[in-house]
């Protein structure tokens, strides 16, 4: 008996966007301090905040 794999073309890949994303932050805070670092992400997170109310 033979199995069939269907191979679907996936409308939205979570883990390729989620590794974009995290490659991004990486190459920007790369250089940076800890209190730039946190200053960054503090940012980011308030602007994320802002986009979801």
């Amino acid at each position: 008996m033979e199995t069939k794999i269907k191979k679907v073309k996936k409308k939205f890949d979570a883990v390729k966007v989620m590794r974009e994303i995290r490659d991004k932050i990486s190459l920007e805070i790369m250089n940076m301090t800890y209190e730039e670092e946190r200053a960054y992400l503090d940012k980011l997170l308030q602007q994320g905040q802002a986009n979801t109310k």
